[in-house]
Parts: C-alpha cells; structure tokens; sequence
C-alpha cells in the first residue's frame, strides 16, 4: 500500500511542477531543456540550446512558444525516421514541440497524437496548435501508464526525457507494446543511469522532476523494454558535457546536500540516451 502511495505522490509531484512551468512560461524568457526548467538543475536555459538538441533545421524555425516549452534531452523525431503517412504517439508531449515535427514529417496523410497528463500543457499546446494551423496533430490528456489509444493504432511512438519521470516504467512500456502495430517502432530520447545513484537524488522529489532520480541504470532500461516484448533493442550513450553536469550539481546542491557526493560520481553516472526497439 505504501508502494502506491509512493507511485501517486510522485505522479502528483511531477504533474504540478510541469503544471506550473506551463502557467508561468512566458515566450522570449528563456527555454527549459532536458526535463526541466532552468532552476532545477537540468541542461540549459537558453533556447538556442534547446535547437541543439535537434538534427533537423525544422526545430530552428518554430514559435518561441513551442521552443521555449521544449523540455527534452534529444531529438526523438530524427531517431525515428519517419516517413510520410505514419501515425505516431508521442509519449509526455508537453508543449507539442516533437509532435509539431513529427506532423512535418508524416505529411497532410499522416497523423501525430501526443498524450501528457498535464492540462496546463495541452492548454499550450493546444493554443499553438491553433495559432500554427496544424491539422493533423491531436492531444490527449491522458497518462503515459494508461494510454488513452486503442490497441495497435500507430506506426511509431516517440518520447522526449518523460519516460524516466514515471515511476512505473515497465508498465510504460507493455502500455507502448499494446498500443504499436505488428512491426512499430518506438524511438525515445531518456535519461538513464551506469551505476548507482546517490542517495540524496534518490530520495528527493524535487530531482524526479529534475530529470535524474527517476532513471533506471541502462541494463534495467533495455531489460524493462525487452520484457514488454520489444525487439532488437538499441541504445546509444550521449554523454553531458562538464560544465552542464557542474551547473547541475550547483543548483541541486541549493536544496540537497551534495557536499559529500563528488562532483565525478554524477558526471559518469547519469548520461541521455538514443534509444529504439521494435514490435515483432
């Protein structure tokens, strides 16, 4: 029972502060990448930065309301390779910034449905998708552990540094399995683990939204995909650089004692990474 408890004060944590970054944002102040805003600890601040992250010159040209509300850690879209007339679920779609590539991707014949259990979000989202004219995108409130999509209904499934937020992830992935046609594939940019975490991350509410106490170690990550039935399994490492994980260390360090943790332990233990699987 108290394991439960634990899951839903968690979910409940999480849904708040994303629910508060969306009220608070404001366009041209600044974006928040890498799972959170910039008074977390997480990446950077700066929306240059969030463009970065993308291969696809695409990211360059959207509204600073979409960009500014990136808050990933990767370009899932680029990773999925996909073609036009798919239909693909973003897994956390936050403020649309995936699925609005996505829908450029898929063309007028495909289709991008983005779930976030966050309704500040999709109010967002929404509202841009409004001002952008974008027909072939749909949000849904919904949970990642619960999708509001029927069986087998989409080619592809991307996500962008939500999946480590959940504190059910296996049940994330049989939940991503159910809703993938026969030959789908999913395609995800996360955060994750080599090595045991400190105590003081593992322990603190506020690093679940933060990015980094939510992430399994990499072998238990590739294991929960594999156990939900997926396939050929793939995961490329992209290590942060130092003066991201020194800033990270410092602004954790305003609410947790990190004094005692070295700086060292967390640079090569929390990285992002590619990753991609299939459904036979």
């Amino acid at each position: 029972m108290a394991e439960a408890q634990d899951t839903k004060d968690i979910r409940s944590f999480v849904r708040e502060r994303y629910g508060k970054i969306a009220e608070e944002f404001k366009p041209n102040a600044g974006a928040a990448s890498c799972c959170a805003p910039s008074d977390s600890g997480c990446c950077s601040s700066e929306t240059s930065s969030v463009v970065k992250l993308y291969e696809t010159p695409e990211a360059a040209t959207l509204p600073e309301e979409v960009a500014g509300l990136s808050l990933g850690c990767g370009d899932p879209v680029t990773l999925a390779s996909l073609t036009l007339g798919q239909t693909v679920l973003d897994l956390g779609s936050g403020g649309g910034i995936d699925c609005f590539l996505a829908a450029r991707k898929v063309g007028p014949q495909g289709r991008v449905i983005g779930v976030d259990m966050t309704p500040a979000m999709l109010e967002k989202a929404r509202a841009s998708q409004a001002r952008m004219g974008v027909e072939n995108v749909e949000f849904r409130l919904g949970e990642i552990e619960h999708l509001p999509v029927a069986d087998g209904a989409v080619d592809v499934i991307i996500s962008n540094c939500v999946i480590n937020l959940s504190p059910e992830k296996p049940q994330v992935f049989r939940e991503a399995y159910r809703v993938l046609k026969s030959g789908g594939k999913l395609a995800v940019s996360d955060i994750v683990t080599n090595g045991p975490l400190p105590p003081e991350i593992k322990s603190s509410l506020s690093a679940w939204a933060g990015c980094v106490a939510g992430a399994l170690e990499v072998q238990d990550y590739i294991g929960a995909i594999k156990s939900a039935g997926f396939v050929d399994v793939k995961l490329e490492p992209v290590y942060f650089d130092a003066q991201t994980m020194e800033e990270a260390v410092a602004k954790a360090g305003e609410t947790l004692d990190l004094h005692d943790v070295p700086t060292e332990q967390l640079h090569k233990a929390v990285f992002s990474a590619k990753i991609t699987a299939q459904k036979p």
